[in-house]
């Protein structure tokens, strides 16, 4: 609304503030002329807001001023008609309206762009942003080691609530190049984090997400225990390692057990199975085509058990309640049951590792994992101490692996032992030096690798060495089934094996044992759709094989003794190269003499005897044969190189532990990577 026209006194006024000072702020002194004039204006409307007096002047602080503002008009000639000045402010208005609309989608666009690309970077395993911001801020930020591992597992947890946690993405698995076979399973990759990661199963979801086949938590004791005190953990990161005495801090088997039970039914309840007992039943019976433990494909969760510290190690009953107690609990829910019975930080631990106390401990499990109710047995596995590393140790300990039935070997832990001197050009800070003299504990890091590979060689070869059938189950077939080992064969009136055949049987009497043998081995393996074996193809068979016979001599039993009972092929592994592959069957030691029921094998089926007929006796030994142990290996893996090292050694799967620690949550995908590249340099140049 224009003004109305002011008394001659206030227009001299107004045409000496546009004479003066053109622009639509005025500045005045006050005084009481000048604001009775400037009420007089805001009475008349020519000015467009009432006065302010603002704090100071500029020049003069002790004289406040008034800010005055001009009305808002527009200026037009006169012979602009009222539609035409209408369109001309609509136009500059629309010009206005459109840059603005523009800047501001150009800024929104930049905006969100940013914060998409930031999210997925920020959530991919491969950022580097993991090892070298959040590791050294979380250093920064807590000086003490369980402090920042706490809250970097708060946090993930909290992250993963609403889908930001780090995770792999493309699925670089899923080409299976890094496959590997575990217990009938096929995982996407031979590498695992190692127990203490997630002690009390807070993020087994987070972490198959960072990429790892197998997760294991723990360790889990029957009844809660604080552990040791703290401080309990210390950094050493000149050498990227620790020492930690948590002394197995633990929730308790219980409350461990009710996530996992939770953790399940959620899983079935997304399926829309419900969340009932049901449906938690058809998710542990594998109807959803996924192991109960894991929940996803290609990964399996393992479950560390342990026992409680105030338990007497003396009294085995008590401990074998222990780890009986947390298997019946925990194995249904689990895909591994690891024992442990090498923490350094527990008192009196290490000592359940003698031969003795050791196989009563684990055939205790596993009756009780055998027992549980689920369709599949969960494989129970044995973690031993890198410390223990004698020949008579690491004999005592695979004994008590086959005689109790354990499924695996778990090699490695942190060990009492304190790394060899340093490499020239390195140097420990002097705080680093009291940690290493004054702090008692379990040591671990890169310096312990290398004990790892040759203890995980030795493992493998002692395991394989002592894989045999037992002597029950021996005696218990037959004599007139069981099956002929090579040049040993039963005696038909004691039923014991003869390491040779008497000298007075001739040629006669092996050539019908041929026959009998050729044509059982001919009926067994031949296939219903063939045209049917006669008689005169086994003899023709026999004849043939005849005429390769060696004639028996004292020479030739002396050669068949030298000989182990079977030979088989070497077990190669896909992260083997061809040199490796050459150099073990170079290497590979005959089978012992004094292994009457073993069969030395390295495959992961072993084969079938021949046998004279296929009697209900052979089959259900043939059934109970024994299968290859598995090993994981734990101790200094850091990178991708090392972790294919360790592969080649014997194990089956490399865990991690403070290689997480130091280079973050995108470990995982590093180590796959490096492994990739290697692989693919070794493959190139095998063709070159």
């Amino acid at each position: 609304m224009p003004c109305s026209r002011p008394p001659p006194s206030l227009q001299h006024f107004l045409n000496r503030l546009h004479l003066f000072e053109p622009s639509s702020i005025r500045l005045l002194n006050r005084s009481p002329q000048n604001i009775r004039t400037v009420r007089q204006l805001v009475h008349h409307r020519c000015l467009r807001s009432p006065s302010r007096i603002v704090s100071t002047n500029t020049k003069d602080k002790s004289r406040p001023i008034l800010r005055l503002s001009k009305p808002k008009t527009h200026s037009r000639s006169a012979s602009t008609t009222p539609a035409a000045a209408v369109a001309s402010v609509k136009t500059v208005r629309d010009a206005r309206s459109l840059a603005t609309r523009i800047k501001n989608l150009l800024l929104g666009t930049t905006i969100g762009l940013s914060i998409v690309f930031g999210y997925y970077y920020i959530t991919d395993t491969r950022s580097s942003l993991h090892e070298y911001l959040v590791i050294p801020c979380l250093r920064y930020w807590y000086p003490d080691a369980e402090d920042a591992h706490e809250f970097g597992n708060k946090t993930l947890k909290a992250l993963g609530r609403f889908g930001l946690q780090p995770r792999e993405r493309g699925d670089p698995d899923a080409k299976g190049d890094l496959a590997v076979e575990v217990f009938g399973h096929i995982l996407d990759n031979p590498i695992g984090t190692s127990a203490g990661i997630d002690k009390h199963c807070e993020i087994p979801n987070v972490l198959f997400g960072a990429g790892p086949a197998i997760v294991e938590i723990g360790g889990v004791t029957p009844l809660p225990q604080e552990g040791n005190d703290k401080p309990r953990v210390w950094r050493i990161p000149s050498q990227r390692a620790l020492v930690n005495r948590y002394g197995l801090n633990s929730e308790g088997a219980d409350f461990i057990l009710m996530r996992l039970r939770q953790r399940l039914r959620e899983y079935a309840y997304h399926l829309g199975w419900g969340i009932d007992e049901q449906a938690e039943n058809d998710i542990l019976d594998g109807n959803a085509g996924v192991p109960p433990g894991s929940l996803s494909k290609g990964k399996l969760l393992a479950v560390q058990i342990a026992k409680n510290k105030w338990t007497k190690d003396d009294d085995i009953e008590a401990v074998k309640q222990d780890y009986i107690h947390c298997t019946s609990l925990l194995s249904r829910y689990a895909d591994i049951v690891v024992i442990n019975v090498s923490s350094p930080n527990t008192p009196g631990l290490r000592l359940l590792q003698k031969t003795e106390p050791l196989t009563e401990i684990l055939t205790a499990v596993v009756g009780a994992a055998r027992k549980v109710k689920r369709k599949n047995p969960v494989p129970v596995m044995v973690k031993v101490s890198p410390d223990e590393d004698s020949e008579e140790d690491v004999r005592g300990i695979c004994d008590a692996v086959w005689d109790s039935g354990v499924d695996g070997v778990v090699v490695g832990n942190t060990t009492k032992r304190r790394p060899d001197p340093l490499p020239n050009g390195q140097h420990l800070t002097e705080q680093e030096r009291r940690i290493l003299l004054e702090q008692e504990g379990g040591y671990s890091g890169y310096q312990t690798f290398h004990r790892t590979v040759a203890l995980v060689k030795r493992y493998r070869t002692m395991l394989d060495e002592s894989s045999y059938i037992p002597q029950d189950e021996a005696d218990s077939v037959s004599p007139t089934t069981k099956p002929p080992l090579g040049p040993e064969h039963y005696n038909d009136e004691t039923g014991q094996t003869a390491k040779s055949a008497p000298s007075g049987k001739d040629d006669s009497s092996i050539a019908s044992s041929i026959a009998s043998t050729a044509k059982s081995v001919l009926l067994e393996t031949h296939h219903e759709t063939q045209p049917p074996i006669t008689d005169s193809e086994v003899n023709a068979s026999v004849t043939r094989d005849e005429q390769h016979l060696k004639p028996q001599t004292p020479e030739s039993e002396a050669d068949s003794k030298s000989q182990p009972i079977i030979r088989l092929p070497e077990r190669i592994s896909p992260f083997s190269s061809s040199s490796d592959t050459s150099n073990n069957e170079s290497s590979s030691p005959p089978a012992p003499p004094e292994a009457v029921n073993r069969v030395t094998s390295s495959t992961e089926h072993t084969p079938q005897p021949l046998s004279p007929s296929p009697t209900s006796d052979t089959q259900s030994l043939s059934s109970n044969r024994p299968k290859r142990k598995v090993i994981f290996a734990t101790g200094g893996i850091t990178n991708g190189s090392q972790a294919l090292e360790i592969l080649r050694a014997g194990a089956d799967v490399a865990q991690v532990y403070t290689a997480l620690v130091y280079g973050g949550i995108g470990t995982i995908s590093k180590m796959k990577m490096e492994m990739r590249e290697e692989l693919a340099a070794n493959k190139k140049k095998k063709k070159e």
